[in-house]
């Protein structure tokens, strides 16, 4: 019998089953995160280190592939180190295959009930994002097809994985997001994929839904929020510090001058478990 011990936290609804130690292997994540089948959630993280070496933090989306960086995951593992004992303080920096991020941790008494994680600045090129087309142009406020004869004003970033964001006037749950997602995830234009939201602003606040690379529709997506803020900014259209409002719930963006972003809000312990990987279907 192969045993793992898993901890489930939400972010907004954004859910994780978090590992001491590696993720297991790409069939065990799929099984883990089918939800009717295994555990359920959007993606597995591991966390190694602590205790006077550096953190580190590696993600699987629910479909077994690899991703360099979550928003709501890194906010998450904060709170998960935090909880085994391997910070002190409540400032934590975690290494990412997208570099290091800084977690500041919101503490009730000694448990973690929200964080903000420095994400970096975006970056806009089509070589980072990656998008096919000149490494140095940028992709923003351009008119996108998204099929059935509608077009929409899009724009793409990297916030430590690709985002191809569109914004529309009407309500983002009048969309057929199951049929829209992932024929753009798989759009031509990105060879590695991208995640897509649908955006509107209304009163300086953004509502959004999420088809999250390598996982489907998900409650809320930290890099998401991040992508939606800050090309919205680009564009002139939000200020410094917005609420990007999700199914699951607000978070909150600032864009700093340095061009340093920064996301934050709730995180929450949901419970622990103990899986027995060879029962899983």
């Amino acid at each position: 019998m192969r045993e793992l011990r898993v901890v489930k936290y939400q972010a907004s609804g954004n859910d994780f089953l978090l590992v001491d130690g590696d993720v297991p292997s790409p069939g065990d994540v799929r099984a883990l995160c089918d939800r009717w089948h295994g555990v359920g959630a959007d993606g597995v993280i591991g966390l190694a280190g602590g205790h006077g070496s550096a953190l580190t933090f590696t993600l699987s989306n629910a479909d077994g592939t690899s991703a360099r960086t979550s928003g709501n995951g890194l906010r998450c593992i904060g709170a998960f180190a935090h909880e085994l004992g391997r910070v002190d303080e409540a400032e934590l920096v975690v290494e990412t295959a997208a570099g290091p991020k800084l977690i500041s941790l919101d503490l009730d008494g000694n448990r973690a009930v929200g964080a903000t994680v420095s994400m970096g600045p975006p970056n806009f090129t089509k070589a980072a994002i990656p998008m096919r087309g000149p490494a140095w142009e940028t992709f923003l406020e351009q008119p996108f097809d998204i099929g059935g004869g509608l077009t929409l004003t899009a724009s793409a970033v990297s916030m430590g994985n690709p985002h191809l964001v569109l914004f529309t006037t009407e309500d983002p749950a009048s969309y057929h997001l199951h049929h829209i997602g992932p024929a753009l995830e798989h759009h031509e234009l990105f060879p590695e994929r991208t995640n897509v939201e649908l955006a509107r602003i209304a009163d300086g606040v953004i509502d959004v839904r999420v088809w999250e690379r390598g996982v489907g529709e998900t409650l809320a997506c930290g890099t998401g929020a991040c992508a939606v803020a800050v090309t919205a900014r680009e564009a002139g259209w939000v200020g410094h510090v917005t609420t990007v409002r999700f199914p699951g719930g607000p978070l909150h963006v600032e864009r700093r001058d340095d061009g340093e972003v920064l996301l934050g809000g709730p995180v929450a312990r949901v419970f622990e478990a103990v899986v027995d990987l060879d029962g899983l279907v």
